[in-house]
């Protein structure tokens, strides 16, 4: 059963308590993004420091769109490298994931940057011999460049259970998304200028108002 959607007075979802107690970075990074960004849309690349991410450093990366769809690691913590048994910095991070899984992938991370939106992915990875059943949870949050453009991305990947042989990639579970509120890149809209009578025409008078049409909302609706 999947209790995130389930709805009602008397329901209370248990998903986020797990989520918070089984992938902890997650919650730290995602907390820090929140703080960064106050009541913007998002905050930039530059107002990221490591410091505030002490306990969840292991566990963070930052990306780079390079493409529609596409980005790759630019910073990435020692768990990521130990998922893949190899250093991750500059690879996709599409390579982190089995191929029926990377155009859902890339699905997601195009939104992330183009509607803006913050992303909470539910992982499993490949199983075989010495590879044990092994899940993950994905966050990402978007970050404007130096031109005010969501072109990075805050994320961290934190897995529940032993890694086992590397590599191990992912398949998707389950995506959550949370559309950002306000647009972002949106050019200022121009000021309108009065334009002036020509000369020797007197302005016409206004003609009188027409009554208008108005809701009226009642306090029992």
């Amino acid at each position: 059963m999947n209790l995130e959607t389930l709805t009602g007075s008397n329901i209370i979802s248990l998903v986020p308590r797990r989520n918070q107690a089984h992938f902890p970075a997650l919650a730290q990074v995602e907390a820090y993004w929140e703080a960064l960004r106050n009541t913007r849309p998002m905050p930039t690349r530059e107002e990221v420091d490591p410091r505030g991410l002490t306990d969840a450093l292991s566990y963070a990366f930052v990306l780079e769109r390079i493409a529609p769809g596409l980005a790759k690691i630019r910073v990435a913590g020692q768990h990521l490298s130990d998922l893949m048994g190899m250093e991750v910095r500059g690879m996709p991070i599409s390579a982190m994931f089995l191929p029926e899984a990377r155009q859902t992938l890339r699905d997601h991370l195009e939104a992330c940057f183009a509607t803006p939106a913050t992303l909470r992915l539910t992982l499993a990875a490949d199983t075989g011999f010495t590879r044990p059943a092994l899940e993950a949870q994905l966050f990402m949050a978007p970050l404007k460049d130096r031109d005010g453009r969501p072109t990075r991305i805050l994320g961290a990947l934190q897995s529940s259970g032993k890694i086992g042989r590397a590599p191990r990639r992912f398949t998707i579970r389950s995506v959550k998304v949370n559309a950002l509120a306000g647009e972002v890149g949106a050019p200022d809209a121009p000021l309108a200028v009065p334009q002036r009578p020509a000369p020797g025409k007197r302005p016409a008078a206004p003609e009188p108002a027409k009554p208008g049409l108005r809701l009226v909302y009642s306090a029992e609706d």
